[in-house]
């Protein structure tokens, strides 16, 4: 009992302090993880300040930032990054706006912040004593994930977080959005131990000499909605057109090129520029604002636009192309390092899978995807759901096909040319995942419903 209530005033006092050094910085636009702010800081490039609605360019799929003037939940002290911190209506800035926020500050606010982060120190000095008292050993093992991108096959891991499931094999995650290319730079860098994203990105990191990769698959195939303004009703209008493009070898890009091919548009020769703007909010930004005219996105933030009278030219879903979209990633260095750890963020994860299966805990799920992708009506949720179980595999193993078919699509439209000098083993690593599959882990998640 001394053991957990010296662990409980270590954990307060830590999310106190965490809590003071996030609100000290909280006018700070770096670091965040606001997809509502982005897509409207997004928004103001594309046009000026004055004709950017008050409201939301994204209204829904939004999440929220430490923005000035945010309402802070309580949750929003229990880890490291605040993750979901809701505001009603933020301030729009251009970005020159938004770097002299985060530069400039008056005399009262440098004095606040002063004085937060005496106390923070004052409150991390207090849990150095209190994890001495209580036995440092005995925490769960604290760990940062980073998604590269907001979509719902990110729900095992928000469910994983919500529901315990970390917890329950002795770890304490924190969930971090870094759009995906980062993500891996950030994976190569050592700066973050495991990640959410997709398998150009590990091909990108490999054939540069990177040791990353994808020992889970939670996206097996390529899932986009090629989407067009109300104005472009066919292939022929986006001759000589823009389309935006996410990262250069990201799903959603080659989720373009392959839309491009269904269609029978060749860029270089009818004259299509693509775009590299970014992740989704910045697309969806370009694409309301008319800066170009068509752009790919996943299903569930897809359905957002298309209730407006945009058009879905192709549904890369149905195409039923082999393709090893987004999946568990981490250094081999790791794997051979600390096997349990890995094992443990595996079972989590793949608990995490059955838990969205159980009819039981649909409701559950449901809200967990309404609140993490902002999605207030109930068909929007329902459909992100029906999607979701759609796509998710059972036994969420990356596919060496899949893989494959990266690799030729990557090396096929220039993205990167070694590609194909790689096997898909050299991408994705099987042995853990055929390890769950046959000591019964995984089938013993589906028993007893």
């Amino acid at each position: 009992m001394r053991v957990a209530r010296g662990l409980t005033r270590a954990a307060k006092a830590i999310a106190v302090a965490q809590g003071l050094a996030a609100l000290a910085d909280s006018n700070s636009f770096v670091g965040s993880l606001n997809l509502y702010d982005w897509c409207l800081a997004a928004e103001s490039r594309f046009r000026p300040a004055s004709q950017v609605a008050a409201k939301s360019a994204f209204p829904e799929g939004a999440m929220a930032s430490r923005s000035r003037g945010a309402c802070l939940r309580p949750e929003s002290f229990l880890s490291l990054f605040p993750p979901y911190v809701y505001i009603d209506e933020p301030p729009c800035y251009k970005p020159s706006e938004i770097m002299k926020r985060t530069l400039t500050r008056t005399p009262r606010e440098r004095k606040m912040k002063s004085l937060l982060f005496a106390v923070a120190l004052l409150l991390q000095l207090s849990l150095a004593a209190s994890l001495g008292a209580a036995g440092a050993g005995e925490a769960p093992t604290k760990l940062l994930l980073a998604h590269g991108a907001i979509s719902n096959n990110v729900t095992p891991l928000w469910v994983a977080k919500d529901h315990g499931l970390f917890r329950k094999y002795g770890l304490d995650v924190d969930l971090v959005f870094i759009i995906a290319g980062r993500a891996a730079q950030a994976m190569l860098a050592g700066q973050v131990s495991v990640g959410l994203v997709g398998a150009t990105h590990v091909t990108n990191a490999v054939t540069g000499g990177g040791d990353l990769t994808m020992i889970l698959g939670l996206e097996n195939s390529l899932d986009y909605l090629f989407i067009s303004r109300p104005s472009v009703k066919s292939s022929e209008q986006l001759k000589g057109k823009k389309v935006a493009i996410g990262t250069p070898a990201g799903s959603a890009s080659l989720a373009t090129y392959v839309a491009l091919d269904h269609l029978g548009l060749n860029p270089r020769r009818d004259n299509i520029v693509l775009l590299g703007v970014g992740g989704v909010p910045e697309r969806m930004a370009a694409l309301r604002a008319g800066t170009v005219e068509a752009t790919s996105l996943s299903p569930e933030i897809g359905q957002v636009v298309t209730s407006e009278g945009y058009h879905v030219l192709v549904d890369t879903g149905k195409e039923k192309i082999p393709f090893q979209s987004s999946g568990l990633v981490i250094s081999r260095k790791l794997m051979k390092s600390n096997p349990a750890l890995v094992e443990n963020v595996s079972k989590a994860i793949v608990e995490g899978v059955a838990y969205i299966y159980n009819p039981a805990k649909r409701k559950s799920v449901e809200q967990v995807i309404a609140r993490n992708l902002r999605l207030d009506k109930p068909e929007r949720v329902a459909k992100a759901y029906q999607d979701l179980v759609a796509k998710l595999p059972r036994k969420p193993c990356p596919t060496l096909e899949g893989v494959a078919s990266v690799l030729k699509l990557m090396a096929q439209h220039g993205l990167n040319a070694k590609a194909m000098q790689l096997k898909p083993e050299d991408v994705a690593e099987m042995t853990l995942c055929r390890k769950l599959e046959e000591s019964g882990f995984t089938d013993r998640l589906y028993q007893g419903w």
